[in-house]
């Protein structure tokens, strides 16, 4: 694979024999490999030169795989580490993955399983030449990689693509990303909030206007459409988009042609469009707020973008980028998170997903005078974070989906069970599971 070539890992096991044996291994996978045989030479060696990955022994004497860990996140916050273990521990598992380990394995490690779990490290630190385009995504949840390979698929035709989501998940990031995965990317990326400005201006602002077009019109302006000529422009909130503008907006996607307000002609454009919306489109057309056509003329390939605590695997990580983002910018000192404060932001409920994090991490550093941001400073970001708050159906969703969730696991996967506990009929129990996109197989163990 790409992410391979010249990769740099570091494997530190104090067992010298199998640390050996497993170097020669990665060595003739094109690895360039170096070897530790305890904690503080892996750390000694991370300080000389630059790895991408470590991977290493869990029960080691002085320093086991946690703590030596635990010393690489306050040392180089982010860089990715897989713990090997002969004891397949699932509290050490469970208490390594919350506080971001990238995976644990059990020993003998299954070599096709060690590659999926090397690779999958590396694409979050060394995205390959053809996995740039994404390379503002951190992710490492399956359920983000699947939306991300469908993203590149698509973005390679010019077919127009509705993005959903609740607000904050990132649509406007994700839009970007495809992009830049697509044939326009040496072209403009534009974007362009409709429900963020009043009909009048909004129709200005994408159409243009002629000069006398209107009172304050003293010039001719190009709008957006013409700006984003032969590139994207990126339609965040259509649902919340005038209907009247809604008609001309069609028009304009129909006939690929602008005209421009108080102008006698039409001009042609080249745009891609990609648009995005937190609102269930189907309920607004059924209540007369959203045009049937338009929608799909919109919406000709679907991506729906996940809540974050869908993806909560992800959340060491996000959390570890930003603050090294966070403290770049303000406190350069900051270099990690403790591990009870970790696991608190690991438990958090993040209504206001991905935005709610970047707020709660950004006031931890500028509050904190201390190189490891605490518990205590995490708890009183989350407490004072008011500035999101979800809907009644987004707080609902998210019940019903941590709900299901739960009696699965109980139930370990059994419908029949499960259906029961909740006092719910098979055949309902089950369009709860698809509106939710949760497979019982996933369960079952």
């Amino acid at each position: 694979m790409t992410t391979r070539r010249h990769a740099r890992l570091l494997l530190v096991d104090d067992d010298t024999s199998l640390l050996k044996l497993l170097g020669m291994r990665l060595t003739s996978e094109g690895f360039t490999v170096t070897t530790a045989e305890n904690g503080q030479e892996a750390l000694r060696l991370l300080q000389r030169g630059e790895i991408d990955l470590v991977i290493s022994d869990l029960r080691m004497d002085e320093m086991d795989g946690i703590a030596l860990f635990r010393a690489i996140q306050q040392q180089q916050p982010g860089l990715p580490v897989i713990i090997l273990t002969a004891h397949g521990s699932i509290p050490d598992a469970v208490s390594a993955t919350q506080e971001g380990v990238f995976s644990f394995l059990t020993k003998p490690v299954d070599r096709d399983a060690l590659y999926r779990a090397i690779d999958g490290a590396l694409a979050l630190t060394r995205p390959a030449g053809d996995e740039r385009w994404r390379e503002t995504i951190v992710t490492r949840s399956p359920l983000m990689l699947r939306l991300l390979e469908q993203a590149k698929m698509v973005a390679q035709s010019d077919v127009s693509i509705l993005i959903s989501g609740q607000s904050g998940t990132g649509k406007e990031i994700l839009a970007k990303a495809i992009h830049a995965a697509s044939p326009r990317a040496n072209a403009s990326f534009v974007a362009i909030n409709c429900g963020a400005l009043p009909e009048p201006l909004l129709e200005s602002e994408l159409f243009g206007h002629a000069r006398g077009a209107f009172t304050g019109a003293v010039s001719q302006r190009e709008g957006l459409f013409q700006t984003a000529d032969g590139g994207t422009l990126f339609l965040d909130e259509i649902g919340d988009m005038p209907l009247s503008l809604q008609v001309k907006l069609l028009r304009v996607l129909q006939e690929r042609k602008v005209r421009p307000l108080g102008s006698d002609r039409d001009r042609a454009i080249d745009v891609r469009i990609l648009s995005a919306t937190h609102r269930d489109l189907p309920k607004a057309m059924a209540a007369g707020e959203f045009r049937e056509d338009l929608y799909y003329r919109l919406n000709v390939v679907s991506l729906k973008l996940p809540a974050l605590h869908e993806r909560a695997e992800d959340i060491p990580l996000l959390a570890a980028h930003l603050l090294r983002l966070a403290a770049q910018r303000h406190k350069p000192f900051v270099r990690s998170f403790s591990a009870d404060a970790m696991k608190r932001l690991v438990a958090a409920g993040w209504p206001g997903n991905v935005r709610q994090l970047v707020n709660v991490i950004e006031q931890c550093v500028a509050l904190t005078s201390t190189p490891v941001i605490g518990d205590a400073l995490v708890a009183q970001a989350l407490a004072d974070d008011t500035t999101v708050m979800p809907t009644f159906a987004e707080a609902r969703h998210q019940f019903e989906l941590r709900y299901l969730r739960k009696l699965l696991q109980i139930t370990r996967g059994n419908v029949t069970q499960a259906a029961r506990m909740a006092g719910r009929n098979r055949t309902e129990f089950y369009k709860l599971l698809s509106r939710h996109t949760l497979d019982p197989n996933d369960f079952k163990h």
